[in-house]
């Protein structure tokens, strides 16, 4: 009978119906091994995090219940590897609340991005890195191991032809720059999948920057999809001397530190790796999505968080061939450098 009369009641307006706020999801109560392995950062550095972009995310609302910072960031961090849905019932929050709130972490963490993937343009920096890339195997003067890697998407809506790359999958073609501990110093996501690697590097600011000689002692190193540059160090097609065929080893141990980044990069945050699916966004959320993981990636480095597992991916499309003509200057250094290795 008391449940009648309260129905009765809310019936004739008598009780004024009360929004209904679901608890949030207190991820942070958990441990560190547990918090590692569903947001890849201990408790500290995520507060940390949450601290650096809390400014940023706070929203001026007068309501007792908004998403507090540090939730948004770890729903922000989940969302790059997990579906919407998924996160929104563990979360306690609704599918629309969250994806209003993925954009403004992503933003965030891009904002900041600047702290934490720099290129090494001054001498003093490029030494340090000189000196570690010459460790791995003697090959000098590196400052910076390239590679692309690719993003499979949704076909977007407009423009569909152009993100099928060699492999016949939708897809980004991303520019990675590492040093030799496997930090990022320089990621480009924002080209198709049928874009050429060679495209990619020329033009970007990197590539613009290293043609017009802000470098001037140091080269990258990259696979045969790249020109040879005097600034961008490729193995030789046809190696014939024991001195050639050293080079194209040395050379092929010490690039391959950017292939292990890229693959510490999409096991740390599994939506990058085609194993998992693909992304289901707009081509220009994916872009924003890879560049705030690779700060993410160089912040775990920094901080020196460990990655349990480096997972076998899924084989990138080979970037095809390179038609560049030969750069005579480019040819002369590196026959300078057989003879010195």
């Amino acid at each position: 009978m008391a449940g009648l009369a309260l129905l009765e009641d809310i019936a004739n307006g008598r009780i004024r119906n009360e929004r209904v706020f679901r608890d949030y999801y207190d991820f942070l109560a958990h441990d560190d091994d547990w918090l590692i392995s569903r947001f890849r950062f201990p408790r500290a550095i995520l507060l940390e995090i949450c601290t650096e972009l809390g400014p940023g995310l706070e929203r001026q609302t007068a309501m007792s219940h908004a998403l507090p910072v540090p939730i948004q960031v770890l729903l922000g961090f989940l969302a790059t590897g997990s579906f919407q849905r998924e996160l929104a019932d563990r979360s306690g929050m609704s599918q629309g609340a969250l994806s209003r709130a993925i954009p403004a972490v992503l933003n965030g963490i891009i904002r900041i991005s600047a702290r934490y993937i720099r290129f090494p343009y001054d001498a003093v920096n490029q030494a340090h890195i000189k000196a570690q890339f010459a460790e791995i195997a003697g090959f000098p003067n590196v400052i910076g191991a390239i590679d692309c890697t690719h993003i499979a998407i949704k076909a977007p809506s407009e423009g569909e032809y152009a993100y099928v790359n060699r492999k016949h999958f939708h897809s980004l073609n991303v520019q990675v720059i590492c040093d030799a501990q496997m930090r990022l110093t320089n990621i480009v996501a924002r080209w198709p999948g049928s874009t050429h690697d060679s495209f990619v590097l020329t033009n970007s600011s990197v590539g613009n920057r290293l043609e017009a000689g802000r470098v001037c002692d140091g080269w990258l190193i990259g696979d045969s999809g790249y020109a040879l540059r005097p600034w961008l160090l490729t193995p030789l097609a046809n190696p014939l001397t024991v001195r050639e065929q050293r080079c194209n080893n040395i050379h092929g141990r010490t690039r391959s530190v950017v292939e292990r980044a890229i693959g510490q990069l999409k096991s740390r945050w599994c939506c990058l790796d085609r194993s998992g699916g693909m992304l289901l966004y707009h081509p220009e959320k994916v872009c924003r999505i890879v560049q705030a993981c690779g700060v993410l990636h160089n912040i775990a480095h920094r901080h020196g968080v460990p990655l349990r597992e480096v997972m076998a991916l899924a084989d990138d499309p080979d970037p095809g061939p390179n038609n560049a003509q030969p750069n005579a200057e480019a040819i002369r250094t590196r026959q300078q450098l057989i003879s010195r290795i």
